[in-house]
């Protein structure tokens, strides 16, 4: 295509955009429930159980499970057909399966973290967003390779596929920030930047006769420690017509209906007919109907509200437009609703519970925004750790700047905080009991101090919550999934040397001397890197945990205020005493090789190592 007929067809895609009704069109967006095109099979994927479940919508009824792998995440029909292409976070694959008889026809490895996927009409294209390193790729189901790769942006999650216009929509998972990508050269075409506090946009959808796309998310408000105004829930409405001065609409479902506040909200879904909006919020079990308005100035308007069952995690409407689907994550079960009436009409259990009982509750009080845990319902302990994994947030905690850090590996290498505070999971009842929560507590009675007498054994439910808290694991780096480079060999020889030093703090199986050994005085082992006087609020430096480093190749931004945002700067500029290992000296080849080895860990399993070593593993 010469650049004038490229350029022509731009144009017109626009205008088709803006002013004509996409009549027939049925937008394709990221999901962990879909329909197949003859209304027959709904699929769903189960992240605790690792599989998927094909249901028939008839009967009300799962017809089959298939096994699939740990974490499956998004799951498309593909074109008009019962094949099912599904993405299985956890080990990196898509897998196409087919659903009429459970089989698994193909597995196609992709580099990391595989997460929403959309099937094009024909079924000829898949498109998968990679959340590391931040990808869209292309591929074809039925060669099972892919085809193309489009870099856009930073831990993509949500995406979704406008044929009409040739587009992909996709968005940045912690800002919030969405960007429309041209399917024929990959080039990103407009963007809709997230404000500083938007976070946690895992879905969107797109309206199909509006120039509207639908984006549930929250906010971070990071300079508020308080449980009623650090987090909030939102629906973002943006306009994709690119003449209009205000092309974003915010809408805050805390005060949506009146004084009735929601939590965490997970996706959402349009009636065929994009009449009216439902979204579903994970921490406080319950949904949304909302009449879509397309005013370009309040966009939604409220039309009801009811409970679910426990974390959903997703929300369908039927093909004809009369039965509303929600996918509860810790029920194991889909509910069934009436979108007339939005009654009840039944419910699908869809898996076994494959978590003990114990790690069960502890989860359900993980993601719960409701009493015991939390009275104000804004937040709950998954708002800043979603699946164990760190908001990409820095907050200004009571005790100065405090970068949120992953849940992987915590069982190892207690005690936990920056400042080595709480030595046990239970502290965190403190929390719970706290300003920033505001809950009733998970017992009644004393509790003890952090680092002081222990508060395990407490409260059956304490004790669970710590269970499910330490069970979250590393995976292997994808940048060392056939071994080490020969740039991370170098990087690993500098690493260990008594050159830099790095070794003396971030040693053993984990990368880390916290490993619930204290000094002599009774305190923990902590270390001044040179950091703590950055911060003016700092109230416990200047000496902080070490932290591991496994992992390390997708948490930015780093270090305890969450200054230095790649790997690079925690070697150089936040690193200009020499304090946080020995680096000046190193050339900018050997700095690169160094990174190269933090890029890489893990790039093996470090418990048998620790369990080698004796080390000890908090169960609970």
């Amino acid at each position: 295509m010469n650049r004038y007929s490229r350029v022509c067809g731009l144009i017109l895609a626009t205008v088709a955009a803006l002013v004509l009704p996409r009549v027939g069109w049925t937008a394709q967006a990221n999901r962990i429930m879909d329909i197949a095109s003859d209304g027959r099979w709904l699929a769903c994927s189960n992240r605790d159980n690792g599989t998927v479940s094909v249901i028939d919508l008839q009967q009300r009824k799962t017809i089959r499970e298939i096994k699939v792998g740990p974490k499956p995440e998004g799951v498309s029909f593909i074109g008009d057909t019962h094949q099912l292409a599904v993405a299985i976070y956890a080990t990196d694959e898509i897998l196409v399966l087919n659903t009429d008889n459970g089989t698994i026809q193909h597995r196609i490895e992709v580099f990391d973290e595989p997460y929403g996927i959309v099937s094009a009409a024909d079924g000829e294209r898949i498109f998968v967003t990679l959340e590391y390193p931040g990808q869209v790729i292309e591929v074809d189901p039925q060669a099972a390779k892919i085809t193309r790769t489009f870099d856009v942006g930073h831990h993509p999650r949500g995406i979704a596929l406008d044929e009409f216009t040739n587009r992909i929509y996709i968005t940045e998972y912690l800002t919030g920030t969405v960007r429309a990508i041209d399917l024929e050269t990959g080039d990103a075409l407009d963007e809709w930047p997230g404000a500083s506090t938007d976070n946690l946009a895992r879905q969107l959808v797109l309206h199909p006769t509006l120039p509207k796309i639908f984006v549930p998310h929250i906010r971070s408000k990071v300079s508020a420690n308080h449980g009623n105004g650090s987090i909030f829930p939102y629906v973002t409405v943006l306009d994709t017509r690119t003449d209009q001065d205000r092309r974003k609409a915010r809408v805050p479902m805390d005060s949506f209906r009146g004084v009735l506040v929601t939590a965490n909200p997970w996706a959402g879904a349009l009636t065929p007919d994009g009449s009216r909006y439902y979204v579903v919020f994970s921490g406080t079990d319950d949904i949304f109907s909302c009449e879509v308005l397309g005013d370009d100035y309040r966009e939604l308007s409220y039309h009801d509200y009811f409970q679910t069952g426990r974390n959903p995690r997703d929300v369908q409407v039927s093909l004809d437009g009369k039965e509303l689907y929600v996918y509860n994550a810790l029920d194991f079960n889909i509910t069934v609703y009436s979108t007339a009436t939005h009654k009840l009409l039944g419910k699908i259990p869809v898996c076994e519970n494959p978590l003990s009982d114990e790690i069960w509750r502890g989860k359900v009080l993980f993601y719960s925004a409701l009493q015991p845990m939390a009275s104000r319902r804004w937040i709950a302990c998954s708002s800043c750790h979603p699946d164990g994994d760190p908001d990409g947030r820095t907050w200004q905690n009571p005790e100065g700047l405090r970068n949120t850090q992953s849940l992987a590996g915590m069982a190892w290498t207690h005690p936990i905080h920056w400042s080595a505070d709480r030595d046990e999971v239970q502290d965190f009842e403190h929390t719970i009991r706290g300003q920033l929560m505001q809950g009733r507590g998970l017992f009644r009675g004393r509790l003890n101090d952090s680092l002081g007498a222990t508060n395990r054994g407490l409260s059956k439910d304490l004790d669970a919550l710590s269970a499910y808290a330490n069970t979250h694991k590393f995976a292997i780096s994808p940048h060392a999934k056939n071994g080490l480079s020969e740039a991370a060999k170098r990087g690993r020889d500098l690493f260990y040397s008594k050159e830099t030093q790095c070794a003396n703090c971030h040693s053993g199986p984990f990368l880390t001397d916290s490993l619930s050994n204290p000094n002599s005085d009774g305190n923990f082992v902590r270390h001044d890197v040179g950091t703590g006087l950055d911060d003016p609020t700092e109230a416990m430096g200047p000496k902080y945990d070490t932290p591991t480093l496994l992992g390390v190749y997708r948490t930015a931004p780093y270090l305890h205020h969450g200054t230095a945002k790649t790997l690079r700067d925690v070697l150089t500029t936040a690193n200009p005493k020499d304090q946080h290992g020995r680096t000046s000296q190193l050339t900018s080849a050997e700095i690169t090789d160094l990174v190269e080895f933090l890029k890489s860990l893990p790039y093996e399993d470090p418990e048998p190592a620790a369990q080698a070593a004796g080390l000890h593993r908090f169960e609970r």
